[in-house]
């Protein structure tokens, strides 16, 4: 049986149907592959949910964090600034050191950071520094955000190291455990105005 030969118009379109094949193909590993560490983003950043509710327990903003390497967390950190009567005692800066002595090394290339804040100024600028590849964020800080809302320490060109940001990850619940919190603090504190104005 003999082959029948192609023109050089429908070689064209075959190799124009297997190319969009391919697009096709492709695209949809891709949105496979984002579903999935969406998920994985959604189960770190819960965790790092929970380590917040141990520094609201405490009576600190309620911030937690934790480090990623190898899809297994190394490093877990919360807010403890009135605890530790330190201004360095945030976060991000606690599960840095935490990831840095687990690992023996201050280069966390190979890790992911979720934080239920957008870190500070000082925070970014040591996310930056441990030059961690990628940074989870739950909710945006308007007020003194260093990722992306006042300035962006951890994509800036200057610098020789750049760190991908996602933004958004359960925003819901970091946002309301935060709001719940100064809520509940304004309440406090005016209730304890009242009772020294009495």
């Amino acid at each position: 049986m003999e082959k029948k030969k192609l023109s050089a118009d429908e070689k064209h379109k075959r190799r124009i149907a297997l190319r969009e094949e391919k697009k096709l193909a492709l695209k949809q590993l891709k949105e496979k592959e984002e579903k999935l560490q969406y998920k994985k983003d959604e189960k770190y950043m819960g965790q790092a949910l929970k380590l917040a509710g141990k520094a609201a327990a405490l009576g600190e903003v309620p911030i937690g964090c934790l480090i990623v390497y190898d899809d297994k967390v190394i490093a877990r950190g919360y807010n403890r600034r009135i605890t530790d009567q330190s201004t360095l005692s945030h976060a991000e800066i606690i599960a840095i050191k935490k990831a840095s002595k687990k690992l023996g090394d201050w280069r966390l290339e190979h890790c992911t950071m979720y934080v239920t804040l957008e870190p500070c100024q000082m925070c970014a600028g040591a996310i930056v520094q441990a030059r961690i590849p990628r940074c989870v964020i739950g909710c945006m800080n308007p007020k003194a955000g260093c990722a992306g809302s006042i300035i962006n320490i951890l994509d800036m060109k200057e610098f020789n190291h750049r760190v991908k940001i996602t933004r958004g990850i359960l925003e819901k619940e970091c946002s309301y455990l935060l709001k719940d919190f100064f809520g509940r603090l304004r309440k406090v504190n005016k209730e304890a105005k009242t009772s020294t104005e009495s």
